[in-house]
Formats: C-alpha cells, sequence, structure tokens
C-alpha cells in the first residue's frame, strides 16, 4: 500500500518511530538496527515500508534501505514467521549476517533472535537457502559483522546499567557483547536505562 514514508522524525523508540509526514503522525515499526541509524527528533527521514492488514488493524514496518526490506518479505513468508519475529530476527542480524546464516544453515545463529525458537530458525533455513544469494563482497560483510569479540569489561555497573544490558540481550545480542557497549556509553552512571541502551545501540552498529 506504501511503498515508503518520508518525513521529520516526530518520536523514537527502540521498535518504532512517529514521522511526520505532511502534519499526520504515521507510526511506524522498526527494526532495534534502524532505530540506532535515525537521526535526532526533527531531521529529515525515509523509511522503505511494508503494510501489514489483518483483522485487528493496519501496521506499517519500516526499513534503512530496499535491501532490508526485501528481506524482511523473504522472511514473513516462512510459516510461523509473521511480522514481528521477522522484526526481532531483523533487529538481532544484519541482512548479510542474515543471509550468511540462512546460506551456512546456521540455525543456531538465528534462534539467538528474540521470538524465535529452534524449530522456526530451522523452517527459516529451509524455506530461504534456496532464495537467497550473496556476492563475495556480502559474504565478506556478513563474516566480519557477525563475528564476536568476545571481551569482559569486568566493570561494576548500575542497576539502570544492568537494566540496558538485559534489554539488549532480549533483543538478541550475546551478554558480553551487550555489557561492553553498555560499558562503553560515557556517562552512563548518570542516566536512564532507556538512553543508555539507545547509545549502546550506536555503538554496537556503530
Amino acid at each position: 500500500m506504501f511503498a515508503f514514508a518520508e518525513g521529520l522524525l516526530d518520536d523514537l523508540n527502540i521498535d518504532s518511530c512517529v514521522i511526520d509526514v505532511g502534519g499526520f503522525g504515521v507510526n511506524v515499526n522498526i527494526p532495534a538496527r534502524t532505530a540506532a541509524e535515525l537521526p535526532g527528533i526533527g531531521e529529515h527521514v525515509k523509511l522503505y515500508t511494508y503494510t501489514s492488514v489483518r483483522e485487528d488493524g493496519i501496521s506499517l514496518y519500516g526499513f534503512a534501505d530496499r535491501d532490508e526490506l526485501h528481506m524482511f518479505k523473504k522472511l514473513i513468508t516462512v510459516s510461523g514467521v509473521g511480522p514481528k519475529v521477522a522484526l526481532g530476527v531483523m533487529s538481532a542480524m544484519d541482512v548479510n549476517t542474515l543471509r550468511l546464516a540462512i546460506i551456512s544453515e546456521d540455525a543456531k545463529a538465528i534462534s539467538k533472535a528474540p521470538g524465535v525458537g529452534a524449530k522456526t530458525a530451522q523452517r527459516i533455513v529451509l524455506d530461504l537457502k534456496d532464495k537467497v544469494k550473496m556476492s563475495d563482497d556480502e559474504i565478506i560483510a556478513g563474516v566480519r559483522s557477525g563475528a564476536s569479540e568476545g571481551v569482559n569489561t569486568g566493570i561494576k555497573m548500575s542497576s539502570e546499567m544492568e537494566d540496558a544490558v538485559s534489554a539488549l540481550t532480549s533483543l538478541g545480542f550475546g551478554i558480553t557483547e551487550a555489557r561492553k557497549a553498555v560499558s562503553g556509553v560515557e556517562n552512563a552512571e548518570n542516566m536512564d536505562s532507556g538512553s543508555i541502551m539507545s547509545a549502546a545501540l550506536k555503538l554496537l552498529y556503530r
């Protein structure tokens, strides 16, 4: 129904945003990765969208580029994978990492995404492995982005920081990379958990 939504960013959350399109506030569900890449409130944004029409209403799902949108559309063709589950997968993995996991039949990596069990991850691999292709450059990018540094910071964290870590792990990040990112947020001890998480996401996707 809607190919994209373009306007001024009016509000931003970890899994959704509101775009002022000609005076109308359009709510768009987005992956956490997209949320981390968006500019500040009041800035110009453009998201490529998928429209989900159900009995209980119409929902928009937005992505930073068409490549992400196309992967989302592939995911929701898999039995048992609705828009929310697909969004969780794309919050936990970038497109190249996800492609690489599918091609290499690494269902375990996909199962780490929120809302995705082992059976669903296996179904994603089986259904999409013949529908996903990668160039050499994309394979290299997928390997690099999927690699974990595995660093234990050992820094004592406030309750707000621990809450941010918990929120990140619920999105599919490993506990080590979540703690490392939160520990890397400047002045985190004086911030609330939501602000810490947003800052940590920017570090994770930088």
